[in-house]
């Protein structure tokens, strides 16, 4: 995974008027966590941030005061409505280390003929992989599977330096039949003649 430069600035004020005013400037709010050290208050900027943001688990390379810091976005806060972001935590991380991130489950193929349905347990897999290393997603084949069949996290295959961080034993993925509707009686049935 390609790394994404974004600029960021050290921010002094602090509080909900500091942050309104700073998202009135397209910029938001954020937290740098990690390695022990205190925490490291940034503002970034809008636009380059939700750009970044499109890529799951995006690696994102700043520079802060002259020295350069790798960083994951750990929780990411967007306003309900328009979905702008309000607020962003990110984790510092380092080359070689390894990370719990979840990546995006993908299917492909087709499930066996009928009114099968398929079911996503999970829509995302817990991972530990290499921080400069996370894969964008993991692709599974269900072609043929059919009603009452499951796949396991352990059958799913994984990128090289790239392990479950979740029971192998999970269930991710079920086929299930689909439910038909009961047919609805006919009012005149059960009625007989009295006698």
């Amino acid at each position: 995974m390609a790394e994404v430069k974004v600029p960021v600035q050290l921010r002094t004020e602090f509080g909900k008027g500091a942050a309104r005013r700073l998202r009135r400037t397209e910029h938001v709010p954020g937290v740098i966590y990690g390695h022990g050290a205190d925490p490291v208050h940034v503002a970034l900027p809008g636009h380059e941030l939700m750009m970044a943001l499109k890529t799951p688990n995006v690696l994102i390379a700043l520079d802060l005061n002259g020295k350069k810091e790798l960083v994951i976005p750990k929780a990411v806060q967007r306003e309900a409505i328009r979905g702008f972001l309000v607020h962003v935590d990110l984790l510092t991380v380092k080359s070689g280390e390894k990370v719990t991130v979840d990546i995006p489950i993908h299917t492909e193929g087709d499930l066996a003929p009928g009114s099968n349905l398929l079911e996503h347990l999970l829509n995302s897999l817990p991972v530990e992989t290499e921080a400069t290393h996370i894969p964008e997603s993991v692709t599974v084949s269900v072609a043929g599977l059919d009603s009452g069949h499951s796949v396991l996290a352990k059958d799913i295959t994984l990128p090289a330096g790239t392990t479950l961080a979740v029971d192998e034993d999970t269930v991710v993925l079920q086929v299930v039949a689909a439910q038909a509707e009961a047919p609805a009686e006919s009012e005149g049935e059960g009625e007989g003649s009295e006698g």
